[in-house]
């Protein structure tokens, strides 16, 4: 059975969990888990695919009572944990310079300044996850940390998205931007929208901080800043659904050009 002494935490570990989380640490990363805890009382499907999947990559389970576990982590862990190198899956700043220069295809990128909520950090991932997109962008200062939390909300897409966290970032937007990738800025304020302009060529779409919106030297950064049209009382949407609205306009506009020229 589990001896919590033996988890004395440590700034470079941090726990993983959450059975989708889970399964895509074992498909993906299955190197960076340095233990494996399942709750002794649980043995639902989503288990045992995660017990046959660590068996198959050789990762050791343990063993524990779920009042142990919930001991170790601050949220719904669903009876399994896992203890990992913290930080891992992020990009360095020169990896995504040279994926972008040696794209296949245009390149789709997600920055978030300043979006500082673990739960809308980790719905971004999730969304950027879906619509495709190459990496996401965060400063290291202003920005939630990838921690248990956001991994959680993000369903495994922390584990598969790549995340860059940059010292400065109008500097960054520059460098990409010499690369020939295009800067679009949501911004209420703007008068052209996502669904008016043309956003189908290499592009980051930059989201700004949950209150606030894009800071000034970010927004003059951008090439052009469009806005989501809003029809109802309220005057904005939460980051993370204002994320999936641009970002699916930018898949659905790359969509329809593939059509026409096939």
């Amino acid at each position: 059975m589990l001896c919590l002494e033996m988890y004395a935490m440590s700034k470079d570990l941090e726990w993983v969990f959450g059975t989708h989380a889970i399964l895509n640490l074992l498909e993906k990363r299955p190197d960076q888990i340095s233990r494996l805890l399942i709750a002794v009382n649980r043995s639902d499907k989503s288990r045992l695919k995660i017990e046959e999947l660590a068996l198959a990559q050789g990762v050791v389970i343990e063993r524990a009572e779920t009042r142990q576990l919930d001991q170790l982590v601050s949220g719904v862990h669903q009876g399994v944990v896992a203890l990992c190198a913290s930080g891992f899956g992020l990009m360095s700043e020169k990896e995504l310079y040279h994926a972008v220069q040696h794209a296949s295809g245009l390149p789709l990128l997600l920055v978030l300044d300043g979006v500082t909520d673990p739960h809308n950090l980790g719905a971004c991932l999730r969304t950027a996850d879906a619509a495709g997109v190459d990496a996401v962008i965060v400063p290291k200062n202003k920005s939630a940390p990838i921690n248990s939390t956001v991994r959680k909300v993000a369903c495994g897409a922390a584990e598969v998205v790549p995340v860059v966290a940059v010292t400065n970032l109008v500097r960054c937007l520059q460098t990409l931007k010499s690369a020939g990738v295009w800067i679009v800025g949501a911004d209420g304020e703007a008068h052209e929208t996502f669904f008016s302009e043309n956003v189908t060529g290499a592009l980051a779409v930059v989201m700004g901080s949950e209150g606030s919106g894009l800071r000034r030297l970010t927004r003059e950064s951008c090439d052009y800043l469009l806005s989501i049209p809003m029809s109802g009382e309220l005057s904005s949407l939460n980051v993370s659904v204002a994320t999936g609205v641009a970002l699916f306009e930018v898949v659905r506009q790359r969509n329809l050009v593939k059509v026409i020229s096939s």
